[in-house]
């Protein structure tokens, strides 16, 4: 029988959320780490995902079981995939002393969230925070088929290179979009693969030819967008300036070896909100369900997804996949100062002076989004409609959006064309 053989270098194009499952005195939800204590993405996660896109690609059971599994086992083998060095090789054995770009990645960026009410609101004592992989991170793994039609093999890769491929969890909002840097492959029969070493360091021989598929079951929306003038998405951080300041993340930069500095961050979450909200009012404008009308709906959950209640209430999850907005930080910031006011006398209250920090940039900004063909007609064009409030500032974006911020102009396309 055939062995195919292939080593894939992936690189992180939005953060990475791969959550641990626990939590510790820091964080809520640290990410999956590896004996060196250094990020990791288990074996389980990507062979779980690439089945579910196999799945999705051949329609046929018998075959999606035949190749990974059922109850006799599988064809395929996929290996954890381990964090790259700036030598872009994987630790494999024991580190006494990490260098200082793995250092890098002992304190990572933390993503601060709220969970909602039905009503919009944030529900009481809800706050909670995740730890993700910067942006630009680099990991390898191996993935082994025992199949004699190479076919096969080549559909699997091919999985990889598609648009809508994410890796981890949260990726409706905004994470685990990854591209493939490199894959190298090799065949072997019985005998020559005695002489094949699993370290994920080992040379094979082929190249296998790197070309992104646009997913056939998507729309691909691209938001083309420029700041007015300033808008602030919150750090929930202040610093020697300001009492609120913008939230900014690095990113890792395997060239230079190191960071890159502070780069404006435009966070999915926060579009899939406003954007959840909006479309929601379109539909409902659009079909004339109006307050007291029971075929109002309080949120699109076929486009954006539902939490889950209870044990019963599993939740659902969405058909829409927002990509996380990154820029090179210019420098030009606003600070306001405001005063908080006494909603009795109209007076300032005593003491409470605060600063404001805000992102002062009028270059454009583009926000990739996915969203499944399968998605009824009436839910699209609601969608589509939130999108072109936005590019008419109708629907202003971030924080302090009643002070006036967040307002962008722009355009929609919709696979490459104007809508």
């Amino acid at each position: 029988m055939t062995r195919y053989v292939a080593h894939i270098t992936i690189e992180a194009e939005t953060p990475l959320k791969v959550g641990s499952n626990s939590s510790d005195f820091i964080q809520d939800s640290p990410i999956q780490r590896d004996f060196n204590n250094l990020p990791i993405i288990l074996g389980t996660s990507l062979a779980g995902v690439l089945r579910k896109a196999f799945k999705d690609s051949v329609d046929k059971e018998s075959l999606v079981n035949d190749i990974f599994g059922n109850e006799n086992g599988s064809k395929i083998i996929i290996s954890n995939a381990l964090l790259l060095n700036e030598n872009e090789e994987v630790s494999e054995a024991l580190l006494l002393e990490k260098s200082d770009f793995l250092k890098i990645f002992e304190t990572l960026p933390i993503r601060e969230h709220t969970a909602i009410t039905a009503k919009g609101v944030a529900k009481e004592h809800s706050k909670f925070d995740e730890e993700v992989l910067y942006k630009g991170s680099r990991f390898k793994f191996s993935l082994e088929l025992i199949e004699e039609n190479e076919e096969v093999f080549t559909k699997v890769l091919s999985l990889l290179l598609s648009t809508s491929f994410r890796v981890g969890g949260g990726s409706t909002k905004g994470f685990g979009k990854i591209k493939v840097v490199e894959i190298k492959t090799d065949k072997f029969n019985r005998d020559s693969y005695l002489g094949y070493s699993s370290s994920l360091n080992y040379t094979l021989s082929k190249s296998y030819e790197i070309k992104t598929t646009n997913s056939s079951k998507h729309f691909l929306y691209q938001l083309r967008i420029t700041p007015d003038d300033f808008f602030m998405f919150g750090s929930s951080f202040g610093d020697e300036d300001a009492d609120l300041t913008p939230v900014y993340e690095q990113v890792v930069d395997y060239k230079a070896k190191k960071l890159t500095e502070k780069m404006i961050l435009i966070p999915a979450s926060s579009i899939k909100g406003a954007l959840a909200h909006r479309t929601t009012y379109h539909f409902n404008l659009n079909n004339k369900f109006f307050i007291g009308n029971d075929g109002a709906r309080e949120s699109i959950k076929e486009l954006f997804g539902a939490a889950k209640q209870s044990e019963e209430n599993l939740g659902e999850k969405g058909k829409i996949l927002i990509s996380d907005c990154f820029k090179e930080d210019n420098g030009s910031t606003k600070i306001f100062d405001h005063v908080s006011i006494d909603r009795f006398t109209g007076g300032a209250i005593d003491g409470a002076l605060f600063q404001e920090k805000t992102v002062a940039d009028t270059r454009e900004y583009t926000i990739e989004i996915l969203l499944e063909k399968s998605v009824a007609d009436e839910y699209r064009e609601a969608f589509e409609l939130a999108l072109k409030d936005i590019t008419t500032g109708m629907l202003s974006l971030g924080g302090m959006t009643t002070k006036g911020h967040g307002i962008f102009s722009g355009e929609v396309l919709r696979d490459g064309e104007t809508i």
